[in-house]
């Protein structure tokens, strides 16, 4: 095989979906010799024991089935009723364990979906699952983080415009010198109650305005910021106080080359979820902060049908 069709094939399986039509143009052409020759030079998908017998690597066959999948996923993924979808997702996360991502998932259904969907998605999840989310919450996260997860999940906040200005101002100076409080200790806010009652029971244009008055009383600084040591308490404020904000950042990380294949799940995750939401909004955030438009940077990274399918989706919110 040419060394110019070995990188073509290379750069047809380098994650995020697959090239289909490069790959069946060139594997469909290959010969005996040609097979040997990628074997052996693609070492990241074969090995060769001392016997030189050449076979896949168990990652790679893992890898590759991922990446065939990800068109599949995503077209799953939307054609799913919004509460289904949710409610699949969280039980997803439960059961993949603790890792980052997993808790993720459960911070973004309960803090950027509307009070009315949130509550969809757990009618969906007795449904499916014969039981609640509180429940599943409750007995599979048993880090620090428990409490305050249920109590985001079990939230259902006021929509509504009204709030006491003055109840968010006094808000923000409490979270203020918890945080002041917690810095100096070196230790974590999120089993304090106040600080949980107030994340998981105030509506989001309250929110908004404790998350003014709290750069105001701290001379310029974010919530968010001066939460960077405690991540669970940092994303829910960010998915509450300014979800653009927050989807922009994750979409990022998730469109990296390198990115490893939980990460890059993302990207469906919030395409599918946020395309008839505020992707506009994303969109204008990313190029902003990042000098290339979410479109032109899905094209670069992604493939094949999957590459399509996300970039029809951004669309629809031009």
């Amino acid at each position: 095989m040419a060394d110019s069709a070995i990188e073509v094939l290379t750069r047809a399986l380098s994650g995020h979906g697959i090239n289909e039509k490069v790959m069946i143009e060139t594997l469909g052409k290959w010969d005996h010799e040609e097979k040997k020759l990628f074997r052996k030079r693609s070492s990241h998908y074969f090995s060769e024991d001392e016997r030189s017998f050449e076979r896949w690597e168990e990652h790679g066959m893992r890898l590759l089935k991922h990446e065939f999948m990800r068109f599949k996923n995503a077209v799953v993924l939307w054609t799913t009723h919004p509460w289904e979808r949710d409610a699949r997702l969280v039980k997803e996360a439960l059961s993949k364990g603790h890792h980052h991502q997993n808790i993720n998932i459960l911070i973004e259904v309960a803090c950027t979906r509307t009070s009315d969907e949130l509550l969809g998605a757990r009618k969906a999840y007795h449904s499916l699952f014969d039981h609640s989310i509180e429940e599943d919450v409750a007995s599979h996260i048993h880090g620090p983080e428990r409490k305050l997860l249920v109590a985001l999940m079990s939230a259902y906040r006021y929509e509504g415009p009204k709030f006491k200005d003055e109840t968010a101002k006094s808000e923000a100076k409490k979270v203020a010198q918890a945080i002041k409080e917690a810095a100096s200790r070196k230790s974590s806010l999120i089993e304090e109650d106040d600080i949980v009652r107030i994340l998981s029971t105030r509506s989001k244009h309250h929110f908004h305005a404790l998350y003014k008055h709290y750069k105001e009383i701290t001379a310029g600084k974010l919530i968010d910021e001066d939460l960077r040591e405690d991540l669970r308490l940092q994303e829910t404020v960010l998915c509450l106080a300014d979800p653009v904000k927050y989807f922009t950042q994750i979409l990022d990380v998730s469109l990296k080359v390198d990115a490893d294949k939980k990460i890059k799940k993302v990207l469906t995750r919030i395409v599918v979820t946020r395309a008839d939401k505020d992707m506009k909004e994303i969109k204008v955030e990313y190029k902003n902060r990042f000098g290339i438009s979410l479109a032109e940077k899905i094209g670069a990274v992604c493939h094949g049908s999957y590459k399509d399918f996300l970039l029809t989706l951004l669309a629809r919110s031009d």
